[in-house]
């Protein structure tokens, strides 16, 4: 290859396990300038899709791999031609007004606004700060991405219409017609037909009253939200109380080994979360370190980043135990499968208000909700799992009118 070609940009080592990467779309054509870190293409790998940023700066010169083409890690997807730097005084001068600029807009900023603006494209300038002293803030910016992406309607019915019907062919006489399978979805089927062929699974549930816990939401949420830019919901409450019975029962902590049972010493959430096409888990590393509040931001991120496609290998790895809250579907009784290798997955259910006997044969109206915990019967039996989740339901139940949430 001779030099004035191009400097190779190679495919990177992103996880242990990763051999090769689909590249889905290129999002720069040769001839087009490329800065450093600029997004070059979409990749997709087993796990998650993930973005390719430009090493260096210059010109695309030659694309190497096509989209739809798999390439293996290391090996080169294109050849981008390097620029010159300049040593003008004044370009230098032009450049270091601009940079000082830039330095005082970002610091009207905090960092979670820039992170949120950096992930979707935003323009600050162009956000209405609603805001103390018209700050700009993550509601803010959530606010604009969806005014700014609302679809046309005529769009919308067309997606809706591509996503729902068969081929005319196909619906006049009743043939089927095969779904093509996505990287994501081979992993899955791969993952969980695993998990229940290997794995002993065994399930337990127990019921919780989380009516205080439901009174302390909805006396947080508008303060939260205003404060935060984050709506607060439910979750983050049960997270922390799944957390603190990880931490009295910590053989859940746990995963199976040939040499015997490997105990985690961090507890790193594994969060099921619902995409168009599929459940993923991003990780909430150090989960036992954060508070309610922390959870709820971190978990926010996790969620928007999952939904606009920009998970990393990295959030996705080394989880040790998964949380999944299936009563948003309106579910009150979950059998789910372990992710492998944890020892156990547990679901938070519908909360339902229904009457319950309080006290000395009183009857009352309480939020009830179902717990249920699929375990792994290797690492864990009924007698610890049972009294894991009698240490979940205390946890839930405990909540008061002034439980801190920072």
């Amino acid at each position: 290859m001779q030099p004035e070609d191009g400097t190779p940009v190679v495919v990177p080592h992103l996880a242990e396990s990763l051999v090769s990467v689909k590249v889905v779309k290129w999002l720069k054509s040769p001839g087009d300038e490329v800065k450093e870190y600029e997004v070059l293409c979409e990749m997709e790998t087993d796990k998650v899709n993930v973005e390719m940023p430009s090493p260096l700066e210059g010109t695309l010169v030659r694309i190497l791999v096509p989209e739809g083409e798999t390439a293996p890690v290391g090996s080169s997807m294109c050849l981008i031609r390097e620029e010159k730097a300049s040593s003008e005084p004044a370009q230098k001068a032009t450049a270091k007004l601009q940079s000082n600029e830039q330095a005082a807009h970002r610091a009207r900023y905090s960092p979670a606004v820039l992170h949120l603006a950096k992930l979707h494209g935003v323009d600050l300038t162009q956000v209405k700060g609603t805001a103390l002293g018209g700050r700009i803030s993550r509601k803010d910016v959530f606010a604009y991405v969806r005014n700014r992406d609302d679809p046309k309607p005529a769009a919308a019915d067309a997606s809706v219409s591509r996503h729902s019907k068969l081929p005319a062919d196909a619906q006049a006489d009743g043939q089927t017609h095969t779904v093509p399978l996505s990287s994501l979805r081979q992993t899955i089927a791969r993952r969980m037909s695993e998990s229940a062929s290997s794995i002993p699974h065994a399930w337990m549930t127990i019921e919780a009253d989380v009516s205080r816990l439901v009174d302390l939401r909805e006396r947080w949420k508008v303060r939260f939200a205003s404060k935060e830019g984050v709506r607060l919901t439910i979750t983050p409450f049960v997270i922390k109380a799944v957390i603190n019975a990880i931490k009295d029962y910590p053989i859940l902590n746990s995963s199976w080994d040939s040499g015997g049972i490997m105990m985690k010493k961090d507890i790193h959430l594994s969060v099921a979360v619902g995409t168009e096409e599929s459940v993923v888990a991003p990780v909430i590393r150090h989960a036992d370190r954060k508070t309610i509040a922390g959870l709820a931001m971190e978990l926010d991120g996790l969620v928007q980043r999952t939904k606009a496609g920009r998970l990393t290998l990295s959030d996705l790895q080394d989880g040790t135990f998964t949380f999944n809250n299936t009563g948003v579907f309106g579910s009150v009784l979950s059998f789910p499968i372990i992710n492998p290798p944890q020892a156990a997955i547990l679901t938070f259910e519908s909360v339902v208000r229904k009457p319950v006997v309080v006290g000395q044969d009183m009857v009352a109206i309480r939020s009830i909700a179902n717990v249920c915990l699929s375990l792994d019967h290797r690492i864990l039996d009924g007698m610890v799992c049972g009294r894991f989740l009698q240490r979940v339901k205390h946890y839930l139940e405990q909540y008061e009118p002034d439980t801190p949430i920072y």
